[in-house]
């Protein structure tokens, strides 16, 4: 199968999203193989990028969306299947297991109190949109 191209996908899907897991091609990639893997079905991001007039348009229940290789070619389709906000202070371990990169949710701490220093800013009362999606289509 020949990987489409961004535009055709765009305009065959009006009101999907376009987006990168991770903040680098380090990360995007490895996010982007556990999520082909299947063990991750479930992504955080502090909701600060989603407030204000410029924000990103944050996730909603059944809208499909385009996750982006870190280059910007199309990676895969993704649908929402819920979404949640809550405090970092109040992540569970089932949901850290979800995301499948962390051994636990000590190390999911970790891990995500580095992001959010490196992308705005982290506390404990930080607020988080939790995502949970399934692939409808990998481009690769």
């Amino acid at each position: 199968m020949t990987r489409p191209d961004l535009q055709t996908l765009v305009d065959a899907h009006p009101d999907a999203e376009t987006f990168r897991f991770g903040d680098g091609p380090a990360l995007s990639a490895e996010i982007l193989a556990l999520v082909r893997s299947g063990d991750k079905t479930v992504t955080v991001e502090a909701m600060r990028v989603y407030d204000g007039p410029d924000g990103d348009s944050l996730p909603e229940v059944g809208r499909r969306d385009i996750a982006l290789e870190w280059d910007g070619r199309p990676a895969m389709m993704v649908e929402t299947v819920a979404v949640d906000r809550m405090r970092f202070d109040e992540m569970t371990e089932d949901r850290v297991a979800a995301q499948g990169e962390f051994r636990d949710l000590a190390h999911w701490r970790d891990g995500y109190r580095a992001y959010f220093e490196r992308t705005g800013g982290w506390s404990e009362d930080l607020a988080l949109m939790v995502e949970t999606f399934r692939v409808v289509e990998d481009y690769a």
